[in-house]
């Protein structure tokens, strides 16, 4: 189970930029649209100090972190929902992903081109919501178009078109307002009807404000538009260098990175923030393993019990699942050793109904 992240925005907002930061790898990046037209996708590690230190507590000979997927892709513009810019080629990525990671230019520079000559983080975010939103509300009208068919498939399908019907219908209005889906007010049943629609604004969102140096000592005007913003949708906007980033993300070690860091004013860099941020909104969580051969993070999303988070290492573990020795990595950094974490009757025995924790360190027992 992986987070997948897509970042998007106008062109030459930065995205390319910031996706390199991220993977510390090249992608095209030029002062024209459209320099990236099929997406980019790069592997991160998700940053996670109590992986070091389980690391440093319980040696092993190989470290797994969790991870997460960036896909950086093209610039959308005005009409990309309606095929320009190759926009439909672009949406049709955008579908795939989990959650949309939104770079919002808020710097000002002469040398690199604005797509409409002028530097507007509201108008820029309006024209990514109105572009998704349409491309949503195409899907939507082709589908209620279909419910009279599908109400007269048995009363199955009626049953299932009187369902679609009301959630279809508010989607449309809300849709032809430029509205996202995740703005209305959906029942836990309904959201899961709306899953086989694969809908664009449904999904969870975050703001990036790229700035220039001198943006990341306090807000400036065009941040404090794009904070405003995320407030009013309940997202999170966070403000991120990416030149910087850039910088930071091509020093060989931790040593060199942290003293740069420590050098710019800055506790971690703005990419171990989105990162972090990302996880959390999709409410995905990490347990550990440890032992001799491996120690390694895994995701899980919050609320699952101990046989689903076996499931996750291997469906073979979920489907054969006994119990789980469970102790928490906090127990292990006060205790110093996992046999000092048992003698102090840390570990615990847990069966099919434990809700796994965050942190949480365990060896599944299973027989398949």
């Amino acid at each position: 189970m992986g987070l997948n992240c897509g970042i998007v925005g106008l062109p030459n907002v930065g995205k390319s930029t910031i996706f390199s930061a991220l993977t510390s790898a090249p992608a095209e990046a030029a002062n024209y649209p459209f320099c990236t037209i099929d997406p980019n996708v790069g592997i991160v590690s998700v940053p996670d100090e109590r992986l070091n230190k389980i690391v440093e507590l319980i040696p092993t000979k190989k470290v797994i972190p969790a991870v997460v997927e960036f896909v950086d892709i093209a610039g959308l513009v005005r009409g990309a929902s309606k095929g320009e810019g190759l926009g439909n080629r672009f949406l049709a990525h955008i579908r795939e992903v989990g959650i949309l990671i939104h770079v919002v230019r808020c710097f000002v520079n002469d040398d690199i081109t604005h797509v409409d000559n002028v530097i507007n983080p509201e108008s820029d975010i309006e024209t990514i919501q109105i572009e998704l939103a349409f491309a949503d509300l195409d899907s939507v009208e082709k589908r209620l178009a279909k419910l009279d068919k599908l109400g007269r498939m048995g009363k199955e399908g009626a049953k299932q078109a009187a369902q679609l019907l009301p959630i279809l219908t508010a989607l449309k209005e809300a849709l032809d307002q430029g509205k996202p889906a995740r703005s209305l007010d959906f029942t836990k049943e309904q959201k899961l009807l709306l899953k086989e629609f694969h809908l664009i604004t449904m999904k969870p969102q975050i703001y990036v404000c790229n700035v220039d140096e001198n943006g990341l000592e306090e807000d400036n005007a065009l941040v404090q538009t794009v904070r405003r913003i995320a407030e009013e949708e309940g997202s999170h906007a966070i403000v991120i260098c990416g030149q910087l980033e850039a910088e930071i993300s091509s020093l060989e070690s931790d040593e060199e990175r942290n003293e740069f860091l420590h050098e710019s004013g800055l506790e971690e860099s703005g990419l171990n923030r989105l990162i972090k941020t990302a996880y959390e909104t999709l409410g995905l969580r990490t347990f550990f393993t440890a032992g001799a051969d491996e120690n390694r993070a895994w995701t899980f999303h919050e609320g699952n019990t101990a046989p689903q988070a076996a499931g996750v290492i291997h469906t073979d573990f979920q489907r054969g699942f006994i119990k789980a020795e469970v102790y928490h990595c906090t127990d292990l950094f006060e205790l110093n050793s996992e046999q000092k974490v048992k003698s102090a009757g840390k570990m615990r025995i847990e069966g099919k109904e434990y809700l796994v924790r965050d942190g949480d360190i365990m060896h599944f027992r299973f027989n398949v």
